[in-house]
């Protein structure tokens, strides 16, 4: 224990007198983008850096093509087709499903023949553009 503290003195005193020589030096930050005071040199290595990690592209805005195929007339078939088709299968629904409820058979809808017919897994439900000859098939499940 003795020896132990007489070490710790002796290396303590060592230290001490040896900290005369010990110096230290200013810290000093340059940065690196010149954009901040760094080398203008950087500059094209830190653009190319950024090029390379770059995963991702802004998107495109949409553009307004006057000169594009449809018309303002040809929406406004749509849209009206569309809101036909909508009133249509309100109507299916709620006569299909409410209190007065529609009879299997074939109805005609202004441009749409519609067919319902009743089967062991729902209601088969056949819609027909007569214009178009387009048609689609719906099945309405039981419950």
């Amino acid at each position: 224990m003795k020896y132990s503290l007489c070490y710790f003195a002796f290396f303590l005193t060592l230290f001490l007198i040896g900290s005369d020589n010990l110096f230290a030096q200013q810290l000093i930050y340059t940065p690196i983008n010149p954009s901040f005071g760094g080398s203008s040199f950087n500059g094209s290595w830190l653009q190319a850096q950024a090029q390379a990690e770059k995963r991702f592209s802004a998107p495109s805005a949409p553009t307004y093509n006057p000169y594009s195929t449809t018309n303002t007339l040809q929406d406004f078939q749509s849209t009206l087709d569309n809101a036909v088709l909508s009133e249509l299968s309100q109507k299916i629904v709620s006569q299909v499903f409410g209190e007065n409820a529609l009879t299997p058979g074939h109805y005609q809808f202004g441009n749409y023949s519609v067919d319902i017919n009743p089967a062991n897994d729902g209601i088969h439900i056949n819609i027909q553009d007569v214009l178009n000859g387009g048609s689609t098939s719906v099945i309405v499940p039981y419950y």
